[in-house]
């Protein structure tokens, strides 16, 4: 992992994955045009991609990504620009997901004091959030073991690859 930096967009408890990647969007296979579409099921947030900035993090309540096992819903959100995203709690199959395709998720208690809009800095791998407009730090967990190896791969199937090669 890494340190992010960027503005936060802050969605409520139990954002699900219909919500995230509305199942009309299903027959897209291009990430990009995937993207383009991610979040557009929250009632305000139908423009997100279009408003959202290549960095930014989004923070949720708990329960985010709950719903059907789509990993459409993590690829959307990647490929709209978001670096990470952080929530109180995810559903098991979308945090099963973003670790699968080595994308970086992180729990806090933060996204309570965390303004929409701050500009925030993550520190991934200290698991340590900065809300650069109030001054404030915060904790954050952070993957371990398999899946923190899983995700330095670049996600399963790269991990997968590489120990393989090691015979």
């Amino acid at each position: 992992m890494t340190v992010f930096k960027g503005r936060a967009w802050k969605f409520d408890d139990n954002i699900d994955t219909d919500q995230i990647y509305p199942g009309k969007y299903l027959p897209l296979t291009d990430k990009e045009e995937m993207g383009k579409v991610a979040m557009s099921g929250v009632e305000g947030f139908e423009d997100f991609s279009q408003r959202v900035s290549k960095g930014d993090i989004l923070l949720a309540g708990g329960n985010f990504g709950c719903g059907s096992s789509r990993e459409h819903a993590v690829v959307a959100i990647q490929y709209a620009g978001v670096s990470v995203v952080i929530a109180k709690s995810f559903a098991r199959i979308f945090y099963r997901n973003a670790v699968n395709l080595g994308y970086p998720i992180l729990e806090s208690e933060a996204v309570d004091h965390i303004g929409q809009n701050d500009e925030l800095e993550v520190d991934a791998d200290a698991g340590l959030i900065r809300d650069l407009t109030t001054g404030e730090e915060f904790p954050c967990t952070t993957l371990s073991g398999l899946e923190l190896e899983i995700s330095k791969a670049g996600g399963l199937i790269p991990y997968l690859n590489k120990e393989l090669e090691k015979g």
